[in-house]
């Protein structure tokens, strides 16, 4: 018996997350070199830079690299869902995160304004916000796959920025049977244990299902250990980084179809 379930990944598999983040920080960065005279795309690089050297200081980076927080994400999220006291922790962070990391990346360019820094904190969260989207053929393949197979999504992150993102988008979470979040789940891809604890939730082994997911060291390596099927969309034409192989490599979700079908 082939696969009866099918499981994605959330972030850059179904919502176009990566497309999110680049404009949000075109705009901001767009709005500082108007009002300074600033490079945008330079200050892009700095705050990108200052913001992933400054994540990595604080006593939650250990947690959120297991739960799958990446820097950026905490450049706009709040943190005020989620059980562990991590999260509380983070939540404490997050405003002077958010503001330091606009503030260094400002004054590597010999910018130093405090209330600029709190200004553009405050619009890249609300540009974050209002660009939700969504890969072309998402919502094509999930209409043609709902009804045919159990659906999961299964996601890393803080539970209330993946729900916010899936609040951005409401038609999405309807597809799917069961939907888990790392942060909810205490643990994070590639963990083998949360894929052990989303099987549960549908009552499957794991020949029964596939995991779709964009990255190979969460998605791909998580599923392989879990002993799913994987799918990698590599629709980048990105080249492998490690020695991880997914059974299966595409470029577009489209293709997922014919590959359900020979399992």
């Amino acid at each position: 018996m082939g696969a009866t379930a099918v499981f994605f990944d959330l972030d850059d598999t179904l919502l176009w997350d990566e497309r999110s983040v680049e404009e949000s920080f075109r705009a901001t960065c767009d709005t500082a070199a108007a009002k300074t005279g600033i490079d945008s795309e330079a200050l892009e690089a700095a705050v990108r830079r200052e913001a992933r050297a400054l994540y990595e200081t604080y006593d939650t980076y250990a947690f959120t690299a297991m739960i799958g927080i990446n820097p950026f994400e905490a450049l706009w999220g709040q943190f005020t869902v989620g059980k562990q006291p991590e999260f509380r922790r983070m939540s404490e962070i997050a405003p002077g995160y958010q503001k330091e990391s606009w503030l260094r990346g400002l004054r590597s360019l010999g910018v130093e304004n405090e209330l600029l820094a709190q200004q553009l904190a405050d619009q890249f969260g609300a540009e974050r916000r209002s660009r939700p989207h969504v890969y072309e053929e998402t919502f094509q393949v999930l209409d043609e796959l709902k009804g045919r197979y159990k659906l999961l999504l299964l996601t890393n992150g803080c539970p209330g920025l993946q729900q916010e993102k899936l609040d951005g988008v409401p038609e999405l979470s309807p597809y799917f049977d069961e939907i888990v979040i790392s942060g909810s789940f205490g643990k994070g891809k590639p963990d083998p244990s949360i894929f052990e604890h989303a099987l549960s939730r549908l009552n499957l082994s794991p020949e029964d299902a596939v995991m779709v997911g964009d990255k190979l060291s969460t998605d791909i390596i998580g599923g392989l250990s879990a002993g799913l099927k994987t799918v990698w969309i590599n629709r980048n034409s990105r080249s492998k980084h490690s020695n991880i192989e997914p059974d299966y490599e595409i470029k577009n979700l489209s293709e997922l179809h014919a590959i359900l079908d020979n399992i």
